[in-house]
């Protein structure tokens, strides 16, 4: 079940348009970076930069053995705006997508994609969309430790 999808928002079908955002999505089911890498891909892009953020097995020095994931109901809202943000600073095509629910170690958390003429800009906007997506949308993991005890964290990825 897909919580939340956004396309371009003004009736133009994904991939018509050289820029803007191409896809912010929050999602209960499992991500597929190559769905997110095709909505922004297209003839004019030499350079398509795909970040992936998975499930780590440690933090902070502890064993971790599983995440959870909880989305306000807007989080969508301020992916979208994240999103926006940076595809309108520039001038490039965007996409995102995030998982909540329950994921195990090795699973994607996050997709982010970011097309570009050339690797740096997309590079650059592509890191530069995974920090702002990290502080500005609310989503909170929930650690599950190897020991038994569980901690929550206003993160991201």
């Amino acid at each position: 079940m897909t919580i939340s999808e956004s396309s371009t928002g003004n009736g133009t079908p994904p991939g018509a348009e050289t820029t803007g955002v191409r896809l912010a999505r929050i999602s209960d089911r499992p991500l597929d970076p190559a769905a997110v890498e095709a909505a922004v891909t297209g003839p004019e892009h030499g350079a398509v930069v795909v970040f992936t953020g998975k499930v780590r097995n440690h933090d902070g020095g502890q064993a971790v053995s599983a995440l959870e994931y909880s989305a306000h109901p807007k989080a969508t809202l301020f992916l979208r705006q994240c999103c926006e943000a940076i595809a309108a600073s520039s001038g490039l095509p965007v996409a995102a997508e995030h998982r909540v629910g329950d994921l195990g170690i090795g699973d994607l958390a996050i997709v982010v994609a970011v097309a570009a003429p050339h690797r740096a800009e997309a590079f650059a906007a592509c890191a530069e969309l995974v920090d702002r997506i990290k502080h500005e949308v609310p989503i909170w993991k929930r650690q599950q430790f190897a020991d038994g005890l569980s901690e929550w964290v206003n993160a991201c990825s």
